[in-house]
Formats: structure tokens, sequence, C-alpha cells
């Protein structure tokens, strides 16, 4: 298994240059389900930050990338459990895609509600506004 930065995961999804770009993809084609990719959860985080930020990625086209690693048996994702259900509230919520990860890990690690100070992430099952 080799783990997997958010810049090559970017560079793969945004397209945006050429050479790094072509490069990503080589190595990402090269996974198999023998010798897969390792996400993390904070490159994930950092990923969906970056499409949506820098590269203006609309949340349905971010959560089909996301869905595209969660069911590739190239990838292995940290958190998978985590990562699902997160993209679950992230679907149907007006939450950023990391405060549904924070939110939803602590809920599968028995936390029965996460307070912020993020006003809008508190608007969400889950969290409260401390």
């Amino acid at each position: 298994m080799t783990g997997i930065d958010t810049n090559i995961l970017a560079r793969f999804f945004a397209q945006d240059d050429p050479d790094q770009s072509r490069r990503a993809e080589e190595f990402l084609q090269s996974l198999t389900p023998d010798a897969p990719g390792f996400v993390s959860l904070v490159s994930l985080a950092e990923l969906v930050w970056v499409l949506r930020s820098r590269y203006g990625m609309k949340r349905a086209h971010l959560i089909q990338c996301v869905n595209q690693m969660l069911d590739s048996p190239e990838f292995v994702l940290e958190g998978q459990t985590v990562v699902a259900q997160a993209l679950v509230r992230y679907a149907h919520e007006k939450a950023e895609f990391a405060d549904c990860l924070i939110e939803r890990s602590g809920h599968l690690q028995g936390c029965r509600e996460t307070v912020t100070f993020d006003v809008n992430a508190s608007r969400f099952s889950g969290m409260k506004l401390l």
C-alpha cells in the first residue's frame, strides 16, 4: 500500500496541470486491489476543500469524486464508514464536508454531540453551538 497526498488526488480530479495531472493519473492507474493507495481523512478533507475553494467544483461533483474513491478497490480510505456516513450528510446538509467528517467521527466514537463555534455547522444534527 502507498499513501497518497492531497496534491496527487487534486491534480487527478482537477486536471489543471498537464504534466502533473498525467503523472498523477498514471500513478493512480497503477494501483491494484493487492497494492492499493491509502487516503487519510486529512488528505480527503483537504481534497474536498481544495477542489471546492480553488477550483469551484460543485457539491454534486465533489460527492462523485469521493464516491469514486469509496467504490474503488484500488483505494483504502481511512475510516471508510465515517467517510461514507459523512458523504451522506454532506449530500443532504448545507454543512462543509470537513464538518460532516468531524461530527460523524465523534458519533462513531460514542459522542452524543459535537460542540462548535461554527454557526453554520451547528445547524445540522449532531452539532451544537457552544
